[in-house]
């Protein structure tokens, strides 16, 4: 073994140093990889240890590591490429959210394959930290744009910052509150699957590994390949079990979800797919698609009994969990609350990106609130911030997209909801959100075909890409349609309620004066300004015109407006 390791710098890192650290990230329980990408790491390391300071090929790495058979071609399967980019991930927001314990850091440069030990000095600004002097840091502008260095050459100031700021927000939390509130995690989910019988084992290792990425895109779940950890009052531990079956050109899965820690089977369920002439390649990622939807959307299994066995005083992942729930109902619970709960989940951890990008989108949810200058600054500065600590997190880019389609930049929102979409292509609520803009930008077909695929292999249609196909309907004037899809919509803001009356106005229904009357009771003297909310929502000219004419029909009186038809 080398006696020592060297960055690019030219500063010696010792054999001892940085094995310690290597042992040290690995062990953390705060280090959120998979242990695939735990494994990868480990084998980068070794090699820079033994003093191999060329980047491994990814095919060593699919074979060594991952267990690919010899014919693994890396330009057809992209698994060390993704598992390479979660695991960068990974390690910069550890050292980002929690500094540098020692003096050696490990970095995972971009373009090669390989783990660099590189030391940090701690000198005059410890100094000052003990002799209690103020240091301040001046938070540079976020723009959409903007990203953080990947690089791990953390500057001793910066790893004081985070660790100070991180303590002063602890402190002030519990000292406002009285006490330290429940802060949960990501729930630790660990996968296994089995073939039903021997003839299909390759089939069954290949759909558990495309699955295991598939999951780890979400960022909803934190994925184990192995037992679940022990027990812990921050976050709940399952595992799901998996049997793999084939009958003819029908591939399927029987699966049930355990808790990991008394494994009781909580849920269970068969996801199937026809292969019908198409290959098992495409056959397993349709099933695959399904499955990853199932376990980790975010009313998925997985979140679903998070979302019901944590306390509502929770903060963290449940309280995330809670207030995507009433951003994606329209937020009709206590928004202030839950804006709250994000506050205090943000102070708890000021990295917290999830809950940033949340807290951003609920900022926007009520109606009017696009108009405030000040919430509207405030929800930007939130998804800017959220994107550039966490730039591979659909969620981060999900709230980009709607702060920047609230502001008027329509071209940049759909940037980045085709971002989101291209990190997670399985989740509904991005294909809904995203269809959402484009309809409401008059991208007609293109948002229209998004909210029916948002619909895939999913129990509930999202309400997003539900009003996407009640207002597609309208349009086309299959007002029976467009009635039918908007009462299926769980939740009615006075967009949804106004489809109800306009569609039965448009089909003269006597039913019509009663939709009427509850948009009027929810929203009294709408006439004069259910438009301008529409508009504020990004609405088209040519679709509030249309209700417009169903509206006069179902009895609504309207001022002259000057509505433009034509877009």
């Amino acid at each position: 073994m080398s006696a020592e390791v060297r960055d690019a710098d030219t500063v010696k890192v010792t054999t001892a140093d940085a094995e310690a650290e290597l042992g040290r990230l690995i062990a953390d329980v705060r280090f959120h990889a998979t242990e695939r990408q735990k494994a990868i790491l480990i084998y980068l390391a070794e090699k820079q240890i033994a003093g191999c300071d060329d980047s491994t090929k990814a095919y060593a790495i699919a074979i060594d590591v991952l267990g690919r058979p010899s014919g693994f071609d890396p330009s057809t399967d992209p698994i060390v490429r993704i598992e390479m980019s979660r695991l960068r991930s990974a390690v910069s927001n550890y050292y980002e959210a929690f500094g540098v314990e020692g003096d050696v850091v490990i970095g995972l440069p971009k373009g090669r394959y390989v783990a660099d030990f590189n030391r940090v000095f701690l000198p005059a600004e410890v100094g000052d930290l003990e002799r209690g002097e103020e240091i301040a840091a001046e938070e540079p502008e976020l723009t959409s744009g903007s990203s953080p260095a990947h690089g791990f050459r953390m500057s001793a100031r910066a790893a004081l910052f985070a660790i100070a700021g991180a303590i002063v927000a602890a402190g002030a939390g519990a000292t406002l509150y009285g006490r330290q509130p429940v802060f949960t995690q990501q729930p630790v989910v660990a996968i296994s699957i089995q073939a039903a019988d021997d003839d299909l084992r390759g089939e069954a290792s290949q759909t558990r590994d495309l699955l295991l990425t598939a999951l780890t895109r979400f960022q909803t779940l934190t994925v184990s390949a192995s037992a679940p950890p022990p027990p812990s009052s921050r976050l709940g531990v399952y595992r799901v079990e998996m049997k793999y079956y084939s009958d003819g050109d029908e591939r399927m899965v029987w699966w049930q979800v355990l808790d990991g820690r008394a494994q009781d089977v909580l849920r269970s369920g068969i996801e199937r797919v026809e292969a019908d002439g198409r290959t098992p390649v495409a056959a397993r990622a349709e099933l695959v698609a399904i499955l990853a939807r199932r376990f980790a959307a975010t009313r998925g299994v997985i979140n679903n009994i998070e979302l019901h066995e944590t306390s509502s005083a929770s903060l963290g992942n449940a309280c995330v969990l809670r207030a995507e729930y009433l951003v994606d109902e329209g937020g009709s619970g206590d928004m202030a609350q839950m804006a709250d709960c994000l506050g205090r989940t943000i102070a708890a951890d000021p990295l917290d990106t999830d809950a940033m990008a949340t807290l951003s989108r609920l900022l926007l949810a009520p109606a009017g609130a696009a108009t405030d200058p000040a919430i509207m600054r405030r929800a930007i500065a939130l998804a800017n911030r959220a994107v550039s600590l966490a730039p591979l997190s659909d969620r981060a880019q999900m709230a980009l997209m709607a702060a920047h389609f609230f502001s008027g930049r329509t071209e940049a929102a759909i940037g980045a909801g085709n971002r989101a979409l291209a990190l997670n292509p399985n989740n509904p609520e991005v294909s809904a959100k995203l269809a959402l803009v484009l309809y409401f930008s008059g991208f007609w077909e293109a948002g229209s075909s998004l909210a029916q695929d948002a619909g895939r292999s999913v129990d509930s249609l999202p309400r997003d890409a539900q009003l996407v196909l009640a207002l597609d309907a309208y349009r086309s004037n299959d007002w029976s349609e467009a009635s039918l899809l908007a009462e299926q919509i769980n939740f009615g803001d006075d967009l949804v309620r106004a489809i109800r009356a306009a569609s039965l106005g448009e089909l003269g229904s006597d039913q019509a004066k009663g939709r009427l009357a509850d948009l009027r009771a929810s929203s009294p003297g709408f006439e004069s300004d259910l438009f301008r909310k529409l508009e504020a929502r990004g609405v088209k000219p040519s679709i509030t015109a249309s209700l417009e004419a169903g509206l006069t029909k179902a009895g609504a009186s309207f001022t002259s407006r000057g509505v433009a038809v034509a877009d």
